[in-house]
């Protein structure tokens, strides 16, 4: 079984430290969730994990089966198997959804074999019909730019469909219910849900419970001044539901003296 171990992680964005020994460890089969306020960092943890260069690591590990993945290209770390689901993905027009998860495909396969030709298109095909399927996507889909005049729901099915194609191991959904009415909560949600299970792990970053209505974690983590200052079942979400932050507020000022 794999694990993402992030141990004692500091990090800066134009001298500015958002996240201040933030540690977390994340095993396969398992979700996590992190809430918090708005500027407390989870984005920042998100993108970090990822590899955005605006991004500067000053202290911290961060292993993937004991590799650092501090020391990896984005692109590599993709082909470890670590996939982000973007808050606001971006649309790129003239390519279709289907040519940009074959090229995807394709990449990662010539990564591990130079020699590979790229998986045949009626075979590309079949494999993304079947996951469109087990997603309860219209097939039609495919045939679209990526993102180009999606909704919010459709661009948050899209990634998921990126998920299930690419099959990571670990998952960081950063704040997918954003801008998304609840029917379209409800369906992303189900894709999530469809493709959990022992060999992925997802680390979900929300602001909100309602979210957690639908995606059931089993632990859920409180971020507040860029560290975890709270952490439980799924009974912490919904009593943060009820009582909000402040009460967490005190816990975090005595963390950062």
């Amino acid at each position: 079984m794999s694990q993402l171990e992030i141990k004692d992680l500091h990090v800066s964005i134009e001298d500015k430290e958002i996240l201040k020994g933030l540690s977390l460890t994340l095993k396969q089969g398992e979700i996590h969730a992190i809430m918090g306020p708005n500027g407390t960092g989870k984005s920042t943890l998100a993108y970090t994990l990822m590899g955005h260069p605006n991004y500067t690591v000053t202290s911290g590990e961060v292993l993937l089966d004991g590799e650092n993945v501090l020391e990896m290209e984005p692109d590599e770390r993709s082909r470890a198997g670590v996939f982000l689901a973007f808050q606001y993905p971006v649309a790129i027009p003239g390519v279709t959804v289907a040519n940009f998860l074959r090229s995807a495909v394709n990449s990662r396969r010539r990564a591990e074999n130079p020699e590979d030709k790229g998986m045949p298109i009626p075979e590309f095909r079949k494999m993304l019909k079947e996951k469109m399927d087990a997603l309860k996507m219209d097939h039609n889909f495919a045939g679209r730019y990526l993102n180009d005049g999606f909704s919010g729901g459709e661009k948050k099915r899209a990634e998921i469909l990126q998920m299930a194609t690419l099959k990571p191991r670990f998952a960081i959904l950063d704040e997918t219910d954003s801008g998304l009415d609840i029917d379209a909560l409800r369906i992303v949600s189900e894709g999530v849900n469809a493709l959990s299970g022992p060999e992925l792990g997802v680390l979900v970053i929300t602001h909100y419970q309602r979210l957690l209505n639908y995606i059931k974690p089993q632990f859920v983590h409180v971020m507040m001044g860029g560290r975890i200052v709270e952490s439980g079942g799924p009974e912490l979400a919904l009593h943060l539901e009820e009582h909000g932050y402040d009460w967490l507020r005190e816990k975090a000022d005595e963390a950062a003296a």
